[in-house]
């Protein structure tokens, strides 16, 4: 008979403990927690520069300034992280990479940037305007950023392959060590063959 009211007495006594003991029962409030509320903007996130229009090529430059800026940010003191033990060689390689891709870009929103101008003097030029020495400069400054749009997108190409060829070591190295598998030494392959494929 004790055994029979013991029983459901521990049990009624367990589900109280477990009742009292839930502190998400009790602490329930209006608070919003902790991760509710959406950090603070940043003093020094602000800029004080107005932003040109999205679409146009002045936006495009902007932004890939702010892009290249952060890219450098990311890769300096990489190589340090690595001799530490923090980042692979891999994640090294892609922030450098990263860097050379951006300045490409940049470069070549640049030359965009400098035809616009050339039209618009030109434009100008052709209304009767004395704008002649204006236009002639355009054309100077147009010539020098194709020039360093090419020379930016030369050293890319070359980033690109060398990455690529490094990946296909990794990925052979990874394969004998058994790491990696063939589908991934043949992706590797075919990215490399890709990038030296002669260009049209």
């Amino acid at each position: 008979m004790i055994r029979a009211v013991a029983l459901p007495v521990t049990l009624l006594a367990a589900a109280i403990v477990t009742v009292a003991a839930d502190p998400s029962s009790r602490n329930k409030s209006d608070e919003p927690d902790a991760f509710d509320i959406e950090p603070p903007i940043l003093k020094q996130n602000l800029s004080d520069a107005p932003l040109p229009s999205t679409g146009t090529p002045d936006a495009e430059v902007a932004r890939l300034e702010k892009q290249l800026e952060r890219a450098k940010r990311n890769a300096d003191g990489a190589g340090r992280l690595y001799k530490i033990g923090v980042l692979a060689k891999v994640e090294v390689e892609q922030r450098l990479l990263r860097i050379v891709r951006t300045e490409s870009d940049l470069a070549t929103a640049r030359v965009t940037q400098a035809k616009e101008t050339v039209a618009e003097e030109e434009s100008r030029v052709a209304s009767g305007e004395n704008a002649k020495d204006e236009l002639d400069a355009a054309k100077a400054a147009l010539a020098q950023l194709t020039e360093a749009a090419q020379a930016a997108m030369a050293k890319r190409e070359r980033a690109e392959l060398e990455a690529a060829e490094a990946n296909v070591r990794r990925q052979q190295k990874l394969l004998r060590l058994g790491s990696a598998d063939k589908s991934d030494v043949a992706r590797a392959e075919e990215k490399l063959a890709e990038l030296k494929a002669p260009k049209n």
